[in-house]
Formats: structure tokens, sequence, C-alpha cells
């Protein structure tokens, strides 16, 4: 029991368990959308449990399909595969049991979540076999987490909604743009060994000025989002808090210095997705 715990514990820190916030509010920006207010409670905690299970699934899956790939990479050598900290058999076994929990929980929201759920599990472990075959692995990481709005929609309602697709659209483009900016860390040993990606293909200064489109489509994307779900000035003016936070973000690193990716990549996006969240909430609350 003590091993199981301690490797269960070492697998967490993997994955970086406490980052399932990048598309959680996301999630519950899209539950609170179908619902035009607070769902059910019991609907919420279903939500967030197939919200966590599926990423811990996903980047279990990640870690241990890349686990070479890593441990030739100087950046990602101490991981706990690559450093042996954990057997392989042990990350697959909790793979399983994260998929199994997301397919029970898909069940018991409704018959539309078990049907797509296989989908869900094919975008989010086929992932991590992208940067294998195309330079354009960050988009399809941003579907990845994009659509956990959409997702969040169908739970609550058990049908799907055309508007929503836009807010899937604005988490893609701002997820894309954050992971391309985060794989300039790589550009060297991307290109040494022949893996895909944005950096690897056009270089790092091109890829900082792709990153910022991606991230002013994102933008663009949100106010429509607002526009077609009727939402009014407190979802605008998280808007603005995010466009605010996320030139904050481009500002803090460049093509010359990325010592600060760490702080745009995790702390920033994190910020951006809780705050985003609370600003719709609390203009579809303020409506009702």
């Amino acid at each position: 029991m003590r091993r199981l715990i301690q490797n269960t514990r070492v697998t967490l820190e993997m994955i970086k368990w406490e980052h399932s916030i990048f598309a959680l509010p996301f999630a519950l920006t899209g539950a609170v959308l179908a619902a035009g207010g607070w769902p059910r409670l019991s609907t919420l905690a279903l939500i967030v449990l197939c919200m966590v299970s599926a990423r811990t699934a996903a980047m279990a899956f990640n870690r241990l399909v890349d686990a070479e790939l890593d441990a030739a990479n100087p950046r990602t050598k101490m991981r706990a595969l690559p450093a042996n900290l954990l057997q392989r058999g042990f990350v697959a076994g909790f793979v399983l049991v994260s998929v199994a929990v997301f397919v029970a929980g898909s069940a018991m929201l409704n018959r539309f979540c078990l049907v797509l759920s296989p989908f869900t599990l094919l975008v989010l472990l086929g992932y991590s076999f992208a940067k294998r075959f195309t330079r354009w692995s960050h988009l399809i990481l941003g579907l990845a987490l994009g659509i956990a709005p959409s997702a969040a929609w169908i739970a609550v309602r058990g049908s799907l909604d055309p508007r929503i697709l836009m807010l899937t659209l604005a988490v893609l483009l701002w997820v894309s743009g954050f992971d391309v900016l985060y794989a300039c860390q790589d550009y060297h040993h991307d290109s040494a060994v022949g893996l895909y990606s944005v950096p690897a293909a056009f270089g790092i200064r091109t890829s900082f000025w792709i990153a910022r489109g991606l991230h002013g489509l994102m933008l663009i994307t949100l106010v429509l989002v607002v526009f077609l779900f009727g939402l009014g000035p407190i979802a605008m003016a998280g808007i603005v808090v995010t466009a605010a936070l996320l030139l904050y973000e481009h500002m803090i690193v460049s093509p010359s210095d990325l010592r600060r990716m760490n702080a745009a990549f995790f702390t920033l996006n994190g910020v951006i997705s809780v705050l985003f969240f609370a600003f719709v909430a609390a203009d579809v609350l303020h409506r009702r």
C-alpha cells in the first residue's frame, strides 16, 4: 500500500495534476451558459470528475508514449519515467483506471456523453503521436482542451448547440498559441531529432508572431461568443482582462529570452481561464 501511494504521488507530480485548472474553468463556462445559471450540483461534480480523469489519462499516456523522447531531451530527461522513478506498467495501469473513471462519469451524465466518450479519448490520447507527423500538433492539443466547453454543454443539456462551438474554437486558439510559445524551449532538440513543431519548422522569432496571431484571433472569437449568447458588459470586461493578461504574457518572454516561460505558461494561463469563467458566470447570473 505504501508503494502504491508513493507511485501515485509521483505520477500525479509527473502529469502536473494541478494544471487541470487550464481547461476546467472553460468547461464550467460551458456548463453555466448551457444552464443559464448554475447547473445542478451533481452535474457539476460529474463534469469535474470527467474533466480531471480525462486530462489525467491523456497526460499519463503522453508521458508513457514520450518516455524515450523525454530521456533524450535535456529539459525533460529528469521526468519520472526516464529517471526510472516509475515503471511503465504502473503508468499504463494508471491510464486505464483514469479512462474507466472518465467513461463511467460520462455514462452517469447522459447517453450522448457516453456515446461521444470514445471519440473524446481518441483526440486526447491521439495528441501524443501528433508531433511525430505534423508541425501543427499544437492545434490538436488546442482541440483536446477546446472540446471542454462543448462537452460540458452536452453534459448539461444532452444535446449540442452550434453556438458553444465558438467557445471551443476560442480555447483551441488560446491553447495552440501558448503551446507554440512553450515549444520554443525545445527548438534545438526538436530540430536535431526530427520532431515536428511550429518552432522547428519556422524558427523561434516567427513562432512568436504565430502565437500572437492565434491569441489575437482568440480574443475576436471571445467577442463573438459574447454576442452569440447575448451576454453583456460584465462578460466584455472579462475579455478586456483576458487581453491584458495575454499582452503581459507576451511581454515577459521574447525570442531571445525564454527564462520566464514557465511563469507565462503555467501561472498566467491558469489565471486567464479562472478570471474569464468568473466574469462570464457573473454576467449570466446577473442577467437571470
